[in-house]
């Protein structure tokens, strides 16, 4: 395959309703199809970029789970990137709550922590809510996490892309995180329950939407490698190696299952097999 061809197998990949959020309940007008050429452009934005650093914002705090922490959905996918992009020289530094802080150390060492925007030349968003028209931060369900969550989203709020030197990215799965402001209003709330309420406002010169965010990292990640024509090291897309990760990050952080809010080495209710078949089809077509 090309790169080109690559590009767009790996998009595929991640772009399915594993979760039936309703992604893509009208087939013509969904968040999947809203931005089609994004993905391709954020990967070719940093890849051809002169001297890339990447500023990861992440965390979602699940306010109901047993017990309230955040959730494995964003956390998995930034040490994805963390120990994927320094392979090519893109220095990766980390920024969520103090809550996260934890899980994200426990999972991968050494972590660069921000303020995200120094020797950044890309602001990434990683299922990170922001705020919707009304000002206030929800959940899928509707619930309102404003005073539970840090106000990173700032460091998105910029209306003229001329005031700020850094390119942003925004991967979500839900129409509520930082990025999806990109995606029409009348588009979300044909296709996502509690929609009109939930749709952030914040849009991002580049969003990719996945099924799930963090297989929106693994895209990513991938598309760099293959613009750039690196082969990536050999336990990278490795379930087993997301798997221990991933586990480690629960047990220690803690992190909770984002869906079912239960302290469990899971992403988004998922079972593992059904979790990392993206992860494997993308690790096929890099080496195809």
């Amino acid at each position: 395959m090309t790169p080109d061809e690559k590009l767009a197998a790996i998009l595929a990949a991640i772009q399915t309703d594993p979760g039936n959020r309703g992604l893509a309940c009208d087939p013509d007008d969904n968040l999947f199809t809203a931005c089609p050429g994004d993905f391709a452009a954020a990967c070719r934005s940093i890849a051809e970029h002169p001297k890339p650093g990447l500023g990861v914002v992440t965390g979602f705090f699940i306010p109901t789970a047993a017990p309230p922490a955040f959730e494995t959905d964003g956390p998995l996918g930034s040490l994805f990137l963390l120990r994927a992009l320094p392979a090519l020289g893109i220095p990766v530094t980390l920024v969520t709550d103090e809550g996260c802080h934890n899980a994200l150390t426990v999972g991968a060492s050494p972590i660069y922590w921000g303020p995200p925007l120094d020797n950044t030349s890309h602001l990434l968003s990683i299922e990170r809510v922001g705020p919707a028209q009304d000002g206030r931060c929800y959940s899928m369900r509707g619930r309102d996490v404003t005073d539970l969550t840090d106000p990173l989203h700032e460091y998105f709020a910029w209306e003229d892309p001329r005031c700020r030197d850094y390119t942003m990215i925004g991967i979500g799965d839900g129409g509520n995180e930082i990025g999806m402001g990109k995606i029409p209003h009348e588009t979300i709330v044909k296709n996502i329950p509690n929609g009109d309420l939930i749709h952030c406002r914040i849009a991002t010169d580049h969003l990719i939407v996945a099924g799930v965010s963090n297989w929106g990292a693994y895209a990513l990640a991938a598309g760099v490698f293959v613009l750039r024509g690196v082969k990536p090291p050999a336990d990278l897309f490795d379930p087993d190696r997301e798997r221990e990760i991933l586990e480690v990050m629960v047990r220690e952080g803690p992190l909770v299952d984002g869906v079912t809010g239960k302290k469990s080495a899971t992403v988004d209710g998922l079972s593992w097999d059904e979790y990392t078949r993206p992860l494997v089809r993308i690790r096929d077509i890099l080496e195809s």
